[in-house]
């Protein structure tokens, strides 16, 4: 049974579409049950007093996570997320709920053994809860208590050979997009320089000197998968350094309307025609 009634937040669970909420009664059904007989370092039902406080949000219309100073590890300014919520006594699962920034790999490219050990250690020292990735790029770990941030920290370095990301007033992460390891449009290698700014600024990455935020994004290609323009302060974006290679035979028998050269790629070909395009219905009935 559930630790809180929810009824605002159980709206979203309504529709077709996924919901956050649901994934969150799961894990908090997952750390109520604990199977896999897990040792919680911090509250196992942390995840409970989170949709709680967020109920209560809804229902007040503000937020109820507080700033209660700058947290992190030693010898880091970065990489730690402090978040208290400001009604401890109510929800004291979440009366320190801080989130962690772990630095991705060039691509996103991750080994199963590597994830399952992440998830095991979130599991054990965290609320379980992870955003893959955050509009940053990083792994996001939703959700520890103080004490448990230099532990944590220590297995990442010391057992996973594996660092935190930026925040704070710093250089953020630098993310990419897969590149020429699975993209024919790249035109730099973007995991290759994306993994050279990482080790190059590390200092600033990791000790916030600057009087805000300043983020790298690497794109392949103009198609701007990273969405580099929006998203960043210094993009790098791949382009054509040639003449532009262009098949004038085959572009006259596409506008010709060749058989051969259909529209869109021949996507449609065969296919009914759906009519006007009816928002209400096909958007917002949905």
């Amino acid at each position: 049974m559930a630790k809180h009634e929810t009824p605002l937040l159980d709206q979203l669970e309504d529709g077709p579409w996924p919901s956050f909420v649901s994934d969150l009664k799961q894990q908090a059904e997952v750390r109520a049950k604990n199977e896999k007989g897990v040792e919680f370092q911090i509250p196992q039902d942390t995840v409970d007093d989170l949709l709680g406080v967020l109920e209560l949000s809804y229902k007040h219309g503000r937020t109820h996570w507080k700033h209660g100073g700058i947290v992190g590890v030693f010898g880091y300014g970065g990489g730690v997320i402090g978040r208290y919520c400001d009604q401890p006594e109510a929800f004291p699962g979440v009366e320190h709920f801080h989130t962690m920034r772990v630095n991705q790999p060039a691509g996103k490219y991750y080994k199963t053994d590597y994830l399952r050990q992440l998830t095991e250690l979130w599991d054990f020292r965290g609320s379980g809860i992870t955003n893959m990735h955050g509009a940053t790029g990083d792994i996001i770990l939703l959700g520890t208590t103080t004490p448990q941030l230099e532990e944590i920290f220590y297995t990442l370095t010391h057992d996973m050979d594996q660092d935190l990301g930026g925040s704070g007033s710093n250089l953020r992460t630098p993310a990419d997009c897969l590149g020429g390891s699975r993209c024919e449009y790249s035109c730099y290698n973007v995991s290759a320089l994306c993994h050279f700014l990482t080790n190059e600024y590390q200092d600033e990455l990791h000790r916030p000197a600057f009087p805000y935020k300043f983020k790298f994004k690497l794109d392949g290609c103009p198609n701007c998968c990273v969405a580099s323009i929006a998203r960043s302060d210094m993009s790098f974006i791949g382009t054509w350094r040639d003449n532009i290679q262009i098949d004038q035979d085959a572009v006259n028998k596409y506008v010709e309307n060749d058989p051969a050269y259909p529209s869109n790629g021949g996507a449609h070909k065969g296919s009914k025609d759906w009519g006007p395009f009816d928002i209400q219905k096909e958007v917002v009935g949905l």
